[in-house]
């Protein structure tokens, strides 16, 4: 299924409040005592590193907020593999504009092509399985939209985008209710007819009594891979599995092995390096 950019509603503000952060009180400076006003340069923006390239419209809006003379020209779609070396778009206009953009839209790029990156890394470890990979709320604040469209961008899904869009019964909510079986109860009876539940137990015991309320999915949190295989036996279907911690290259295979059906992973959101990508101006 081809890859759905982000509406520009969305993207916008972010991008230029973040270009609004870079040119702080004066605009910058050096670029204004260096380029003319009127010096056209041509531009090609580069991968050092071998990965998957994210935000690509991301960084083109960077541009293009800075400067609407500027063309941005994407030399490949979000989610292709790239080669160290490899030109992602090339960039062309006035030299003012490109220069004082470049940071905010390599910093877009570089962020969320690594973490499209790690995540491609991920499903190609699991690929002999059914399992897939998914993200989770542990973003960086206000950049959540463009984390998680970078874990598409990867071969991920996504988890829920927020706290309104399915119910997550965690440790803590389950402490607060009484029970695991106390706090479905609850959910159950405060939200709509088509809102997901899904509840997250650390035992097997929990697991039963989960699934005694028929819910519909279960994250079963830091549970060893013995554990994971009988907890997907007695799910047997009836509900969607999902494993959580201590997931990474190494360790994911057997994870995906066990029968889950997802594997959700933090840390592709809030601790994937970047992809380092440069821009080289041709004088």
């Amino acid at each position: 299924m081809p890859l759905t950019p982000l509406p520009n509603l969305i993207v916008e503000p972010i991008v230029r409040q973040a270009l609004i952060e870079d040119l702080g009180r004066a605009g910058d400076i050096t670029t204004d005592a260096i380029a003319p006003p009127d010096r056209i340069t041509l531009a090609a923006m580069r991968s050092r590193q071998a990965g998957v390239v994210a935000g690509l419209d991301v960084a083109a809006l960077a541009f293009r907020l800075i400067d609407p003379a500027i063309r941005f020209t994407a030399a490949l779609p979000d989610g292709a593999r790239v080669k160290p070396g490899a030109t992602v778009a090339t960039i062309e206009g006035p030299a003012r504009g490109i220069l004082s953009a470049e940071r905010v839209a390599l910093n877009f790029v570089s962020r969320l092509s690594g973490v499209a990156s790690a995540t491609a890394a991920l499903v190609a470890s699991v690929a002999h399985t059914k399992a897939r990979i998914v993200c989770t709320r542990k973003t960086t604040p206000l950049l959540r939209s463009l984390e998680k469209y970078a874990v598409r961008a990867g071969g991920g899904a996504n988890h829920r985008f927020g706290l309104d869009d399915a119910a997550l019964i965690k440790d803590n909510h389950i402490a607060i209710a009484g029970g695991v079986a106390k706090a479905i109860r609850l959910v159950r009876g405060h939200v709509g007819h088509l809102v997901k539940i899904e509840v997250e137990v650390d035992t097997l015991a929990q697991l039963e009594e989960a699934l005694s309320e028929r819910v519909d999915a279960v994250l079963l949190d830091n549970m060893s891979l013995d554990d994971l295989r009988r907890a997907v036996a007695m799910i047997g279907g009836r509900a969607v599995s999902e494993a959580s911690g201590r997931v990474n290259l190494e360790t994911a295979p057997a994870i995906a092995s066990t029968g889950v059906d997802l594997i959700s992973v933090g840390w592709l959101t809030h601790s994937a390096p970047i992809l380092d990508i440069g821009l080289d101006a041709k004088v």
